[in-house]
């Protein structure tokens, strides 16, 4: 079978391009985007052949997001596919010609939807509100619009299926994405805690240097990709500013220091807002290593008593004291998740993945 995936953007490489990459390669699918940056493709494990950009679009929003919608509404394949893979939100527009089709979803489209409101307040300069509000109001009606023309669909978790059937109408299949968990491993843990996550406000990566600024005894790595449009770059310049010294933040690692930098921390935090899964923890949890995350969103779906701990009100005070507990508890008994966290993480494994998504192809 033929096989087609759109998504949005390919030049900043996170949870949601990786299961795009991974559906390529193990479907053997060709990828359909605009921006694509090869380099970091290839420094997070995988190959770039396969990928092809319809055209480029501006690097800021929201010009970036109407212009991909655009392109993908127009875009006319001369190569014949028996399927097409929506795999990301400002491709939707793809859905109107291109069928059979099945649409994964990260999650409805966050800044017109269950982000508006933080968007709004903590994104968009006051004077610009108004145009913003027209904007929301006109991409929620193409977005309904996109979706009547979805055949088939499946989310990444049950929290962003709550999402589907609240702001779109629709009912979708589970399908969590994938962990390559056979390339994580655990080793002595070293001296450090660490954090994975994109560079953007509603990760709460301020949160995170806050507590450790209050426990120079702990060290904290902040792996964080961005977008290089103004709002991002001033974000991660903003974060490089304000952390203490015991906070080290990294960007655009190659996968085989990642793998290292999760098999020789501590544990691993994750504070952002209702986040839609959470792959990142499914992968600490790969490297036998426990999890301190927000009790939000997907990671109640994949961390348990015996993996780590989900604080039911995150705060800088409340983040600080679960480190606190949990660092003492590793001092006397290293391995204490070990074995409950690899055993976890295998319930998320890529090829229980690719078995519920072929099953949702046609025959």
């Amino acid at each position: 079978m033929n096989i087609a995936i759109f998504h949005n953007f390919m030049d900043n490489i996170g949870g949601a391009e990786a299961v795009t990459l991974t559906l390529s390669r193990e479907l053997n699918a060709d990828i359909y985007t605009t921006n694509v940056d090869e380099d970091k493709i290839r420094r997070m494990g995988f190959d770039p052949a396969k990928v092809r950009s319809i055209g480029k679009v501006p690097l800021n929003a929201p010009f970036r997001q109407q212009m991909a919608l655009w392109r993908f509404r127009r875009l006319k394949l001369k190569k014949p596919y028996d399927f097409f893979i929506i795999a990301g939100d400002w491709a939707m527009s793809a859905a109107v010609i291109h069928k059979p089709n099945l649409w994964y979803v990260h999650s409805p489209i966050r800044e017109i939807w269950d982000l508006y409101d933080y968007t709004r307040t903590n994104i968009v300069h006051p004077l610009k509100r108004p145009l913003f509000d027209l904007w929301v109001s006109y991409n929620r009606k193409l977005n309904i619009s996109y979706t009547d023309h979805v055949e088939r669909m499946a989310c990444n978790s049950n929290n962003t299926s709550a999402r589907v059937k609240k702001y779109l109408n629709r009912e979708a299949a589970i399908v969590h994405p994938p962990v390559e968990t056979s390339r994580y491993h655990c080793r002595e843990h070293s001296n450090y805690w660490l954090s994975v996550n994109r560079l953007i406000g509603h990760k709460r990566v301020d949160l995170q240097i806050e507590a450790f600024r209050g426990m120079p005894e702990e060290k904290l790595i902040i792996v964080g990709s961005y977008e290089q449009s103004r709002h991002f770059r001033a974000y991660a310049e903003q974060i490089q500013k304000q952390r203490p010294s015991n906070v080290e933040v990294k960007s655009w690692v190659r996968s085989e220091e990642l793998i290292e930098l999760y098999a020789r921390c501590k544990g691993f935090i994750a504070t952002a807002a209702d986040e839609d899964f959470g792959m990142t923890l499914v992968e600490a949890m790969a490297s036998g290593k426990p999890v301190i995350a927000a009790k939000e969103g997907g990671y109640r779906e994949t961390v348990t008593p015996e993996t780590g701990v989900l604080i039911e009100s995150i705060t800088v005070d409340a983040l600080r004291s679960e480190i606190q507990k949990m660092s003492a508890l590793l001092k006397n008994d290293p391995d204490h998740y070990r074995r409950a966290c690899v055993d976890r993480a295998k319930n998320f494994d890529t090829q229980i993945f690719i078995q519920n998504i072929k099953a949702l192809l046609p025959k």
